[in-house]
């Protein structure tokens, strides 16, 4: 049975060990959202959804009231000063909206490459990177067909303040990860309480020894809780997702926050 949360609790499209259609089956009863992880979309062997799977994830959809986020492939460079690696990874996330247009995700997440600033820059070198995230950012918008669909997600590798100028010069959204900076063992709730209001994705997950997206058991309970007073206060109504992809992980996850929600209200 769903949760009845204020926010749309979901999940990744790879809790199982299966193809995207096989967890969407299984995770439609009990849960709003389901990220679509589209990781592999090069020319040859990808996990792109073909008509037919779209098709039926369209019928879920419509049966269980679940909407998909999308998750755009990792291997991105939108902001990278070669325009031989910046056109192929705007050309690549064409080809996954247009391939999801039809399940009218509410947000396709992006990550913005901070290779070239993740060990500091110039502020010359900032600038570009910036207006080159910016122009690919507006490209692939338009292919999305609102710029507001187009979700940035914090990293681990750099400080998010690098691309927050892009978010006032943008209509963008912003994907706050907070596993991200609990994994930097950074305090998510000041980012939160200044930037949720632009957010229409939160991932939520744990992590141990350097390694992410495993079980919220692995967050101090507190904190797990401080973050979902901020949603409650802030009276947030987008996904949340929990970011991991085994069910030992997302099961006891899902538990938690609807047990703590359920506590706080």
């Amino acid at each position: 049975m769903k949760p009845n949360l204020p926010f749309r609790l979901g999940s990744t499209s790879y809790v199982y060990p299966a193809d995207i259609l096989p967890n969407v089956r299984q995770l439609a009863p009990v849960v709003d959202d389901v990220e679509l992880v589209l990781f592999e979309v090069d020319d040859g062997p990808n996990n792109l959804p073909t008509p037919d799977v779209i098709a039926e994830l369209r019928e879920l959809a419509a049966a269980h009231d679940l909407t998909y986020t999308v998750h755009l492939p990792l291997d991105l460079h939108l902001a990278a000063d070669e325009d031989a690696r910046r056109s192929p990874s705007i050309d690549k996330a064409c080809r996954v909206i247009e391939s999801t247009r039809s399940l009218n995700p509410p947000a396709y997440v992006v990550h913005l490459d901070g290779q070239e600033i993740a060990a500091g820059a110039t502020p010359t070198a900032l600038a570009r990177w910036r207006e080159q995230a910016r122009r690919s950012l507006d490209i692939v918008g338009q292919e999305a067909g609102d710029l507001r669909l187009l979700a940035v997600e914090n990293l681990e590798n750099y400080d998010p303040a690098a691309f927050l100028p892009l978010v006032e010069q943008l209509p963008i959204s912003l994907c706050i990860d907070v596993g991200h900076f609990l994994k930097n063992e950074t305090d998510p709730l000041p980012f939160l309480a200044m930037h949720l209001d632009r957010a229409t994705v939160l991932h939520l997950h744990g992590s141990q020894g350097g390694r992410d997206h495993r079980g919220l058991n692995l967050i101090p309970p507190e904190q797990l809780k401080d973050v979902l007073r901020v949603l409650l206060s802030s009276g947030y109504h987008g996904v949340l997702t929990l970011e991991v992809f085994t069910e030992r992980h997302f099961f006891p996850g899902r538990e938690l926050v609807i047990s703590l929600m359920e506590e706080l209200c």
